[in-house]
């Protein structure tokens, strides 16, 4: 339980201090938020927990395929939140990523990539 409460920990410290570091500078806070902070906490708590490497290599693996659809989002947010206020530029951004998400995974299926189980 404790290194439940540990990664917990951890985790929340990195996300709060990216929001943080986003107030004071946009850039660095994107630049920050945009690194692969999150998969590279999984892979480290994967190998700490001594999961198999097969595991942690496919982490790695589907986590780049699963983040190319997600990036029309960040560039129609903008955009979005000029016309239509904070939620419902999130929402309908939401919906995008959740199209291009499908999408993407209904053309790399094509050449063996299964990302929808």
């Amino acid at each position: 339980m404790g290194w439940l409460i540990t990664k917990y920990l951890v985790t929340a410290a990195i996300v709060v201090a990216a929001s943080e570091l986003a107030k004071r500078s946009d850039k660095l806070g994107a630049l920050i938020v945009a690194l692969p902070l999150v998969s590279i906490l999984a892979m480290v708590w994967l190998y700490v927990e001594q999961q198999p490497t097969e595991k942690i290599a496919n982490h790695a693996w589907y986590t780049f395929w699963y983040v190319i659809p997600t990036l029309p989002m960040f560039l129609l947010f903008p955009w979005l939140l000029h016309k239509l206020s904070f939620w419902p530029a999130l929402a309908v951004g939401a919906c995008i990523t959740v199209i291009c998400f499908w999408l993407f995974a209904v053309v790399v299926k094509v050449f063996g990539i299964e990302l929808i189980p």
